[in-house]
């Protein structure tokens, strides 16, 4: 018996660890356990065909893959997917290098702006910038560690180039953990460069483990409480405007009972919409500047 124990590793490519990794993680929904990235939204092309693409095939029966028309509209549907499911599953883009990669940029704002999870893997330059340029790389050759993915930093919540396969074992647990963090979700991306991902590396095996999450649920603190109970108590003509936060605690029939039994009207936000059905009592409309004009007299 050594002094050190050894650690039971497996030698695979940068690109097959991400994915063993992602299929490894599982959510509980409603009692039942699903996977936490139930699906990969892909465009193959220089970059992520090779390493990533070979992976996923490989993988077929435990991640599926839907190929797109175009990177933006994969990450639209993205976001659209994290929206109905409440946040609880994430789905997967992945595009090639360069033109493929800055398609994504603008769904990631719409995910940036509504926290949103989604993540996005896109093909990299090579780190040992050998073979450049290579097909629809579009870089600057004046700064040659930068690259058109840093186009992602404004609009996304995580953000990782991975330089080193071992890099893997850090970015890929802090990525998840911000795409489950209640207050601080939304896209994450992972710039994967083409020699990087068919790099071999020795994970641990432990890494590839079952691991089941869950959001956390944060509790509102008492005396934050107290204060929104003695406002609405001394409103004349209180107003509930129902956000996304909504949806994401599953308070709608909560929502509802309160409003009914107070009497008090309810607007909504665009990630609030359908807090309360149209046809409801309490329901006054959208409020903002592309709201109703009585949900916002009702907030005058």
């Amino acid at each position: 018996m050594t002094a050190i124990e050894q650690v039971a590793t497996v030698r695979i490519t940068t690109a097959e660890a991400i994915v063993r990794y992602l299929i490894a993680q599982r959510i509980v929904i409603d009692g039942t356990e699903a996977p936490l990235f139930p699906g990969v939204l892909a465009i193959f092309g220089h970059g992520n065909v090779t390493s990533l693409g070979h992976s996923l095939e490989m993988h077929r029966d435990e991640i599926p893959v839907w190929r797109g028309q175009s990177e933006e509209g994969m990450g639209l549907a993205a976001a659209a997917f994290a929206k109905a499911m409440r946040r609880q599953q994430i789905m997967v883009c992945t595009s090639s290098i360069g033109p493929g990669a800055t398609n994504f940029v603008t769904a990631a704002g719409v995910g940036m702006a509504n926290r949103l999870p989604m993540l996005f893997i896109s093909g990299d330059t090579f780190v040992s910038r050998l073979p450049d340029p290579v097909l629809q790389q579009v870089e600057h050759f004046g700064a040659p560690s930068t690259t058109v993915n840093d186009a992602f930093r404004p609009v996304v919540r995580y953000w990782d180039r991975i330089t080193h396969p071992a890099q893997v074992l850090s970015s890929l647990p802090h990525a998840v953990s911000m795409l489950l963090d209640p207050g601080e979700c939304g896209p994450a991306f992972l710039g994967l460069p083409q020699d990087v991902a068919a790099e071999a590396y020795d994970y641990p095996v432990a890494f590839f483990a079952p691991q089941v999450r869950a959001i956390p649920r944060p509790r509102p603190d008492a005396d934050e409480l107290a204060a929104a109970v003695r406002l609405l108590a001394a409103a004349k003509r209180p107003v509930i405007i129902a956000g996304g936060g909504v949806h994401y605690s599953r308070a709608e029939a909560a929502l509802a009972a309160f409003a009914e039994t107070h009497g008090i009207p309810v607007v909504e936000t665009v990630a609030g919409k359908s807090s309360l059905l149209a046809d409801h009592p309490r329901y006054v409309g959208p409020v903002g500047v592309t709201g109703a004009d009585a949900a916002n007299a009702a907030c005058a």
